[in-house]
């Protein structure tokens, strides 16, 4: 599934309801699933009503244990000072491969890495440096996925809604 610039895995996807779906038991804790997974791709006309916003869909992270995005998503009255954090941070990471997407705010800010496929403990580890690194300059604000402490019916990502403009 092509998302803009992006490479979806398109075995699936998810829809959001108004109520909970799914009770889902991991680790010891309880999660409560308001996206529902429909076991086809997604189309081109549900993704306009996506980008129209009659509906919100999320794609998985998540291939047979592996993932080609590492996401960083922020929602905040920052959303400028993080984008021009993370830019600035990785310049200096010498990462160059990266969207960056807004989300159904105008304040949600996603940037999708692209990397080799790493499996989830490897993109776990990775994207708690990068968060680390962050937490220097800003209050955390914003979430890291894929990870391991999530199931994977939460290793998913709402589509973007544009390209990030400054």
């Amino acid at each position: 599934m092509k998302v803009f610039d992006l490479e979806l895995h398109d075995s699936h996807y998810y829809i959001k309801r108004n109520t909970i779906v799914e009770k889902i038991h991991f680790d010891h804790r309880t999660f409560y699933a308001k996206f529902e997974r429909i076991e086809e791709p997604l189309t081109p006309l549900l993704l306009n009503q996506h980008l129209n916003r009659q509906y919100t869909a999320a794609a998985p992270l998540l291939k047979e244990g592996r993932t080609s995005y590492l996401v960083l998503e922020y929602r905040g009255e920052e959303y400028l000072r993080f984008y021009h954090l993370v830019r600035q941070l990785f310049r200096t990471l010498h990462i160059e491969a990266y969207q960056v997407y807004q989300g159904k705010h105008k304040e949600t800010v996603q940037v999708f890495i692209e990397v080799k496929p790493l499996s989830l403990e490897e993109a776990d580890e990775a994207l708690q440096k990068i968060s680390d690194a962050l937490k220097e300059k800003l209050g955390k604000k914003w979430k890291t996925l894929p990870s391991a402490s999530l199931p994977e019916a939460y290793n998913i990502i709402t589509l973007p809604y544009k390209k990030f403009e400054v």
